[in-house]
């Protein structure tokens, strides 16, 4: 099990990125070696948001030349991340059919990006 600062790096904020925000979507450049299901569980521990889904993309490094010497630059892997905006209660049938709703409470946003709803 890896902690949930070892797992999302930083925040990925660009034109592109910024602008499906609005979306519920959210992108982090995470570990190389990270799972969609690790992505879910540290953003959720991390934000304190339910998240709806991941999507994953792997980045190989590119070639850089200096001089004479070719090196790379290093791999990385993006994951944006979709949360739940609306934020409702959710309700299921307990014993004797009686309805019950759930005392989880999650944010509809993450403010610590800055900007956003």
């Amino acid at each position: 099990m890896k902690a949930a600062q070892d797992v999302i790096l930083t925040p990925v904020i660009t034109e592109k990125s910024a602008g499906v925000i609005d979306d519920g979507k959210y992108t982090f450049k995470v570990a190389v070696g990270a799972n969609k299901t690790e992505i879910k569980e540290a953003v959720e521990k991390l934000f304190g948001v339910k998240v709806i889904g991941v999507n994953i993309a792997n980045y190989d490094g590119k070639v850089k030349r200096q001089r004479y010497t070719f090196g790379r630059t290093p791999a990385y892997k993006k994951a944006i991340v979709t949360i739940d905006t609306e934020g409702k209660e959710v309700s299921y049938l307990g014993k004797g059919g009686k309805a019950v709703k759930s005392s989880d409470k999650f944010k509809t946003s993450i403010e610590e990006f800055g900007f956003g709803q």
